[in-house]
């Protein structure tokens, strides 16, 4: 999810946290708990200081290691012992609870946006990406604003988020069933797919959808249970070439690579230099795929230039890897 939400789930988990005894009558407790449940709703996200130096490192560790089991373990271990400095009357297990909770939710529900966490690291590397929210949702964001409200107003916290997180039960159960059904009538119109791909978009019944087949890439749209086929591509494995062997072993392609689960290449030869792009089909938007990698290297399979992540304009990727005349 985004910074935003992770942030009002924070403050929600520490009104719920009144439903325990032992925080809602010990006022130090109470308010170390809340501090917990706020920075621990945020610390799996310390790694977007990696975009600070590029965006393979960034796409390469976003949501890895600080998503990880021993992450999950160790980081309310760290924020318990922090407080427990400036309170040392609180109860530290109950602290250590609540700041595991707020940590164990963060990167749960990370894994049901499309993006995705490598939340079972050290045992898989594999990017878990269940695809039924959207990394912003305007129900999930909005429900807890409105609980923040109530409570800020003087009602009950313990009825506000009890309540509050038995109606988001019910609506990722809804959103589930949604995706499911769309599946299913994506598989009826094209018999031989292997993989779905399905990206949430804001718009409750809108969805991006990447399907991949033995032959093909398809590209779509979704509203409700309907949808549109807009792009059509070959399944073209990489070919074994000096070119391409070169341009895979780009640190930009390489990050690429490692995150992409479905996308397209193509390679353009000039007189001065050779372009191989590699462009991922989930992101679709105005008839562009935003985000992409690229390489640019010489007839001698030197690389001048790479770039990976995400622009929405052709003419800032040019500018990105200061494009020479073909």
């Amino acid at each position: 999810m985004d910074t935003g939400t992770h942030f009002v789930m924070g403050i929600a988990l520490g009104g719920l946290a009144t439903i325990d005894p032992v925080v809602f009558n010990h006022p130090d407790t109470y308010q170390s708990v809340l501090i917990a449940t706020i920075v621990g709703s945020q610390i799996p996200d310390i790694d977007t200081v990696l975009k600070l130096r590029n965006n393979a490192i960034y796409i390469r560790n976003h949501r890895g290691i600080t998503h990880s089991i021993p992450a999950v373990v160790l980081w309310p271990f760290i924020i318990a012992l922090l407080l427990y400095l400036f309170y040392p009357e609180v109860n530290l297990l109950h602290v250590w609870l609540w700041t595991f909770l707020a940590v164990f939710l963060h990167v749960f529900v990370d894994i049901f946006n499309a993006y995705g966490t490598q939340a079972l690291r050290p045992f898989s590397s594999k990017w878990v990406a269940l695809g039924w929210i959207n990394t912003f949702d305007p129900f999930i964001f909005g429900i807890h604003a409105l609980g923040i409200v109530f409570w800020i107003f003087g009602n009950d916290p313990r009825v506000i988020f009890s309540t509050m997180y038995i109606v988001l039960i019910g609506y990722y159960l809804y959103r589930y069933s949604i995706r499911k059904t769309l599946v299913s009538v994506i598989k009826k119109r094209i018999p031989d797919t292997e993989q779905v791909i399905l990206s949430p978009t804001m718009k409750f019944f809108q969805w991006r959808i990447a399907v991949i087949t033995k032959n093909k890439f398809y590209v779509a749209y979704a509203y409700q249970s309907s949808f549109t086929i807009v792009d059509e591509f070959e399944r073209i494995p990489l070919p074994d070439t000096p070119v391409m062997n070169t341009a895979i072993k780009d640190t930009n392609v390489a990050a690429f690579l490692s995150f992409s689960p479905v996308y397209r290449w193509e390679i353009e030869e000039g007189i001065r230099y050779i372009e191989v792009r590699f462009i991922d089909l989930r992101y679709r938007s105005k008839d562009h795929y935003p985000f992409f990698a690229v390489v640019k290297m010489d007839h001698n399979m030197n690389i001048l230039t790479s770039y990976t992540g995400w622009i929405y304009s052709k003419e800032k990727i040019r500018k990105k890897l200061e494009i020479l005349p073909q």
